[in-house]
């Protein structure tokens, strides 16, 4: 797959710039070569705005002369200048500015109501607060406790969606334990199966109830 984020755009300024052939381009950009004869002809890409992949960093001059002085050559895409520096790891609690901290405690509540598998300290992490706030908002002793409404984080711009699903898949396991015991706790005793065996019924009530009745006992509460 090609790694040129914009191929069309990419193969138009190709095509405006170079003598490359269709073929290198489209190789190159990860399309059809017929795609990219119909942008030279305009019936592809009309007016669309050619994108420079020199300066972009995707691909060299060395390597388009390279292409130019050979129709079979391939061209490659340059090497990233950062992708090999690493990135520094976050530690510690999230910085979270201060127009967004009043947000917090509603991020909390929405854990709690949502996602009560995810622990106090991966809430904490995540979001930058503290397992005291948690704790308050969870009891309602929060001092703004009447105004809490619960919100996810990714709406009030405390986290990442990657980060927060994240979290979540790490509690799966977690949720699937404490719904398993919700519902042992809630199942009911159930109903007892029906009987189909005729020996089963009590013989006595059956034949009580073909006990002959005389005319006396039918008129004795009439005296």
């Amino acid at each position: 797959m090609s790694e040129v984020l914009m191929p069309k755009a990419t193969a138009v300024w190709l095509l405006d710039n170079t003598s490359l052939t269709f073929a290198q381009i489209a190789d190159f950009c990860g399309l059809h070569h017929l795609e990219v004869k119909g942008i030279a002809d305009g019936d592809v890409a009309e007016n669309m705005r050619g994108v420079d992949p020199i300066a972009g960093g995707i691909l060299s001059r060395e390597e388009i002369q390279r292409g130019e002085n050979d129709e079979g050559y391939r061209m490659k895409v340059a090497e990233s200048k950062i992708a090999h520096i690493p990135q520094p790891k976050r530690k510690g609690s999230r910085y979270t500015p201060v127009i967004r901290r009043q947000d917090k405690p509603d991020a909390v509540a929405w854990f709690i109501r949502n996602h009560p598998e995810v622990s106090d300290a991966q809430i904490s992490k995540l979001i930058g607060t503290t397992k005291s706030t948690i704790n308050n908002v969870r009891d309602k002793s929060h001092w703004n406790s009447p105004n809490i409404r619960p919100v996810d984080p990714v709406t009030l711009g405390l986290c990442s969606q990657i980060e927060l699903d994240e979290v979540i898949a790490k509690s799966a396991e977690k949720r699937r334990k404490m719904e398993a015991e919700k519902a042992l706790r809630t199942e009911g005793p159930g109903l007892a199966p029906a009987q189909d065996d005729p020996d089963a019924y009590d013989a006595g009530e059956e034949d009580a109830a073909k006990k002959d009745v005389s005319a006396d006992d039918v008129f004795r509460d009439f005296n």
